[in-house]
């Protein structure tokens, strides 16, 4: 019972009584392969045929030769269990075996479709999970900044003091340079207005209120998110990836008193500091603009500054920083322990961490808006 067989320089196919044999020939190996697969695009196999695999002419065969072999025997609709082998090493038998095995499970199956409704619950649950993980993380994060207080020993100072530097001294060109621009560029813009109505000295008033109590602790709250809240899920991240915590762990410390404790600390005693500097930068380039701009003195500038600017409103705008501070932390922190093992995922828990640092600051800021309001400040 034979059949027209089809050969090429690296295989041998023909039908016999007990069924098709299929005589391999050559190395089915990585640096043959482009030769390999566009020599045999396909096997004229019936669909659930026994094949005999014959390794009597093979001379060598690596997992991507099985690979293509596997998958062209699939491609004709032979199921595995139907293959037999014929003077093929055990080891290749093996490599053949384990080939079909990942192949199989390497197989597209098509996602279930998912409702409406089923998404939606997904997406509560995992809101529900994601607050309560936070809340467990501020929970953890007032119960260590007590236990500190309480044992002032348990404090790490010198890593507190690092990051203190990270924080606040190494920020403050930065943080002086956005406030100037920004000073400048408030008292230009409102300057054009002003100047139409001969009302030049207001410049003073918007300038130094809008730096004070809003433009300041906004901007150097943003500042910080991007800078040192980004720093802090990359730093803890890595950490966590290269099993660093896990070493502390290991160690008998506690991975909160000694990597979050000290950041959460220095960011928000630095904050305020910042933002006391970031309003002295902002004044000082709208009062370099009303000289250049408005003929408004550096004497004049400050005379009636000083009848504009109350201690409260500096004052707010200071009493804004700490809570910032707070919540950049907390977000940075918590975004870094959460980190997977894997580089991909601290690059997305940084930019998380930007991203929900600044909305929060925002949501944090117009509370303070709608509070002192209500109180009349």
């Amino acid at each position: 019972m034979g059949a027209q067989a089809i050969s090429t320089p690296w295989h041998r196919l023909r039908q016999e009584a007990a069924g098709w044999t299929l005589s391999l020939r050559g190395r089915w190996c990585l640096s043959e392969l482009a030769a390999l697969d566009a020599a045999i695009p396909g096997l004229a196999i019936p669909r659930d045929a026994v094949v005999t695999l014959d390794g009597g002419e093979l001379k060598a065969l690596d997992s991507a030769g099985a690979m293509l072999l596997v998958r062209r025997l699939w491609q004709a609709g032979v199921a595995w269990s139907q293959v037999r082998f014929q003077q093929i090493p055990p080891r290749q038998v093996e490599l053949l075996n384990l080939v079909d095995e990942r192949f199989e499970q390497a197989i597209y199956q098509p996602r279930p479709r998912v409702g409406r409704l089923a998404r939606l619950g997904r997406r509560a649950a995992d809101l529900l999970s994601d607050a309560h993980s936070r809340l467990r993380f501020l929970g953890h994060a007032v119960a260590s900044l007590a236990h500190a207080l309480h044992k002032p020993r348990n404090l790490r100072p010198r890593e507190l003091f690092v990051q203190l530097e990270h924080v606040g001294l190494r920020a403050l060109p930065i943080m002086i340079m956005m406030n100037l621009l920004i000073g400048m560029v408030i008292a230009y813009l409102t300057g054009i207005q002003i100047q139409k109505f001969g009302a030049n000295i207001f410049i003073v008033d918007a300038a130094s209120l809008g730096v004070c109590r809003e433009l300041a602790p906004m901007l150097v709250a943003v500042l910080v998110a991007g800078r040192s809240g980004a720093a802090f899920t990359a730093q803890i991240g890595a950490m966590k990836v290269t099993d660093e915590i896990a070493a502390i762990i290991t160690l008998g410390l506690s991975a909160f008193q000694v990597l979050v404790l000290p950041r959460l600390l220095a960011i928000v005693l630095v904050m305020p500091l910042l933002t006391f500097v970031g309003d002295i930068a902002g004044i000082y380039g709208a009062m370099l603009v009303a000289d250049v701009q408005l003929d408004i003195g550096h004497l004049a500038f400050l005379d009636r500054m000083q009848d504009v600017l109350k201690l409260k409103t500096v004052v707010i705008g200071l009493s804004k920083a700490p809570f910032f501070a707070a919540a950049i932390g907390l977000i940075a922190c918590h975004n870094g322990l959460r980190v997977s093992r894997d580089a991909r995922s601290v690059g997305l828990a940084t930019t998380a961490t930007v991203v929900q640092s600044i909305v929060a600051v925002i949501m944090i800021d117009a509370f303070f808006a709608i509070l002192l309001s209500e109180l009349d400040l």
